[in-house]
């Protein structure tokens, strides 16, 4: 049981200063930082749209079909990383699947692009 407690004492460290880094700033701007709410700070933020009551209310579909692009495109894009790191390890098989990877990407990319769907109206 001392093993255990011995193998898993630095997870337990690392999860409590993670979470110790997460709140200590958090708790500490109730105390340091100037309580002034007007207004401009209490408006409607990033979406663009004010308050409401009613949860049933429709949304423009480009909202949507803009954060899917976005999904797609980034997390595509997030494969270049590790592909990056491991090139010399695949040789050049590795790179030609990359490049059929990038140009299926940058195919789909020109597609949405023709469509209208990175219109904003």
């Amino acid at each position: 049981m001392e093993y255990l407690a011995n193998e898993y004492a630095p997870i337990f460290i690392f999860i409590v200063i993670a979470l110790a880094m997460g709140a200590v700033p958090l708790v500490l701007t109730l105390f340091v930082a100037e309580q002034k709410p007007d207004q401009e700070k209490l408006s409607a933020y990033e979406c663009g749209f004010e308050a409401f009551d009613e949860s049933r209310m429709h949304f423009d579909v480009r909202f949507y079909l803009i954060a899917i692009l976005f999904i797609i495109f980034d997390l595509e894009t997030a494969f270049l990383f590790p592909w990056a790191i491991v090139l010399k390890e695949i040789g050049i098989f590795g790179f030609i699947e990359m490049v059929m990877f990038l140009v299926i990407l940058v195919v789909g990319f020109i597609y949405a692009w023709k469509k209208g769907a990175l219109q904003w109206e």
